[in-house]
């Protein structure tokens, strides 16, 4: 039976918290450089507070490039005044250019993300892709990754990726909810919204995860919710689902 299935793509299809977390410990090394000596800032508290206002901004406004470097910064600002230590223009802008590096990395696949998805649309399948963040950041991983031979035009990006915004793609496109996926890493953006919106949910287990994505869920599922760690394990996952009787 056709199924319609939605993939997020960070850290579902293709890897992105990593090369944060990569970059975050630069950021740490370098204010624990800068503040060496203070007790008030060690790395972990540095690390915290990054986390706490990077979160923030994300939570205010939705997926905008700026968030991450402007974190940066802040936190910079808010050891700074903390600590007595004079600001200087020159760290602020090497703060704001190291987060904005994170956007120059290349573009990985999951394993077996080809695979996964070639077997998917083979047995029929209609594939969407609905991901968090900038149009032109997102569209350009889409692009590397030759995405476009897999969800055509059914592809959505929206900077504020939560319930209202999967709840408008379900009503405005042909959906019938009782073989419709929802398939990511973030219980946040993923799985929560499609419990609430009454479709299936598959959430994908990531090594290392964002803060930001993991809340509690307090939705009953309407249909199947499967938690898995590799993404090949999804089509077989569906398959038994869907013919389970």
């Amino acid at each position: 039976m056709k199924q319609q299935i939605l993939f997020d793509l960070d850290d579902t299809l293709i890897y992105c918290n990593k090369y944060f977390f990569f970059v975050v410990d630069q950021f740490v090394d370098a204010m624990s450089t800068w503040f060496a000596g203070s007790p008030l800032a060690t790395p972990g508290s540095i690390r915290d507070k990054q986390t706490e206002i990077d979160i923030a901004l994300v939570g205010h406004t939705g997926f905008k490039s700026e968030h991450f470097p402007q974190s940066f910064q802040e936190t910079y600002r808010y050891f700074c005044d903390l600590t007595g230590r004079k600001r200087s223009k020159a760290e602020e802008d090497f703060l704001w250019k190291l987060g904005l590096s994170v956007y120059e990395h290349e573009t990985e696949p999951y394993p077996h993300m080809e695979h996964t998805l070639d077997e998917l649309a083979s047995a029929g399948h209609e594939l969407h892709l609905y991901t968090g963040g900038e149009p032109l950041i997102q569209q350009r991983k889409i692009d590397r990754m030759g995405l476009e031979r897999y969800f055509s035009s059914r592809i959505y990006i929206r900077q504020l990726k939560n319930t209202d915004a999967l709840e408008q793609i379900l009503k405005t496109g042909s959906f019938d909810r009782e073989h419709t996926w929802m398939i990511g890493n973030s219980i946040r953006t993923d799985v929560v919204p499609a419990l609430t919106a009454g479709i299936h949910a598959i959430h994908m287990r990531a090594h290392d995860e964002w803060q930001y994505n993991m809340v509690q869920i307090d939705v009953k599922p309407k249909g199947a919710f499967f938690t898995l760690d590799r993404l090949k394990d999804v089509p077989d996952t569906i398959h038994r689902y869907v013919n389970r009787d």
